[in-house]
């Protein structure tokens, strides 16, 4: 099992060349416990891990006021727009009538499809003209929003998004100058979007072990909310169950603000209740332990396990390696294209095995 990756050797690799990329469209290719370890092995699992901890450590002791509206990047600000665009594409989208059924509104899919429908001119809006380019890069936001078949939405699907920013950075149109702006104003907007999708089209959390998991929807909210707690002076882990600290403070920290707004959500009152994993955590002496933890549990959670990875995509820009299987090979449909339920197959010693996923293991 690969480990966290230190703080101090977290740098993304450079940027390839654009003249050298062949763009396509992206697949998976992560179908066996074989393509899991090439991945893991592979310089894409390194680029991955690299930039999200790059990003975790360039907000390090950061509030969200710190970063200036003024000052945005206007790539950022773009970036912003699109985000604001898919919001509007929801009053377009009403929910249906589904009488009294709990998940699975499916309206939602009307949804994707308008968001499908943009993706060109959203992506036009960044200076991406070639269109190989932008099918290449634009499927990975289309995939951000959750899957439109199963209407579910789990931490594969939001780190599509990140993937989706660390395309925009390997075209060079996001600098890293712009990463604490990437996480401390564009993440916190996707964060606003998704929840407000969940809730309109009550999409059912892929792969969620209910109480039992870290969160229902989201897990980077809080790796990079830890960061930014890194070293407060006022506000432990164990703040979170002080209703003031969370009111006050939630507007400038992510960890805050998603346990806010996961104690909104639920019937039942009390982390020790409804999110017992969230409660055990708070017991840590330090943020630094938590933080730690967080990067622990992203690499072993959601990269380390395959019914999470078995729907990660890709294409030039994170790009497969030599080896790992194919769709075609397999005679797999395309994710977007599979059967709801959430079963997909993957293949172990030479034969097909239903998987239904699950975002956090036994």
């Amino acid at each position: 099992m690969p480990t966290a990756t230190s703080s101090q050797d977290s740098s993304v690799p450079s940027n390839p060349p654009v003249e050298e990329l062949h763009f396509t469209r992206p697949s998976r290719r992560i179908l066996s416990p074989e393509d899991q370890g090439l991945f893991l092995a592979s310089p894409s699992y390194t680029l991955l891990v690299s930039f999200i901890f790059t990003l975790s450590d360039s907000i390090r002791d950061t509030p969200i006021s710190a970063i200036k509206a003024a000052e945005l990047d206007p790539a950022v600000s773009s970036v912003v727009t699109v985000l604001d665009d898919a919001e509007a594409l929801i009053e377009r989208c009403p929910p249906a009538d589904t009488g009294g059924s709990r998940f699975g509104n499916k309206a939602f899919r009307d949804l994707v499809d308008a968001v499908e429908a943009s993706l060109t001119q959203w992506h036009e809006r960044l200076n991406i003209t070639d269109p190989a380019a932008i099918d290449e890069v634009a499927t990975y936001l289309h995939h951000s929003f959750g899957n439109r078949t199963r209407i579910d939405y789990g931490s594969g699907h939001e780190l599509n998004f990140m993937i989706w920013l660390l395309c925009l950075n390997r075209l060079s149109i996001l600098k890293s100058s712009t990463f604490p702006s990437l996480i401390l104003v564009v993440l916190p907007r996707y964060l606003r979007l998704m929840r407000t999708i969940q809730m309109t089209y009550y999409l059912e959390p892929a792969g969620s072990h209910g109480v039992w998991g870290l969160d229902d929807y989201q897990f980077l909210p809080f790796l990079f909310g830890a960061s930014q707690l890194l070293h407060h002076p006022v506000i432990r882990p164990l703040s979170i169950h002080q209703p003031l600290i969370l009111e006050e403070y939630a507007k400038d920290y992510l960890y805050l603000d998603q346990v806010a707004f996961v104690n909104s959500v639920k019937n039942v009152e009390g982390l020790r209740w409804h999110s017992p994993m969230l409660d055990d955590i708070s017991a840590a002496k330090s943020w630094e332990k938590v933080e730690a933890g967080m990067r622990r549990m992203f690499v072993a959670e959601v990269l380390g396990k395959l019914p999470v990875m078995q729907h990660f995509l890709f294409g030039s820009l994170v790009p497969a390696v030599e080896g790992m299987s194919t769709e075609e090979e397999l005679g797999l449909e395309r994710e977007e294209d599979e059967v709801a339920g959430g079963e997909v197959v993957v293949m172990q010693d030479g034969m097909k095995h239903v998987h239904t996923p699950n975002s956090w293991g036994d």
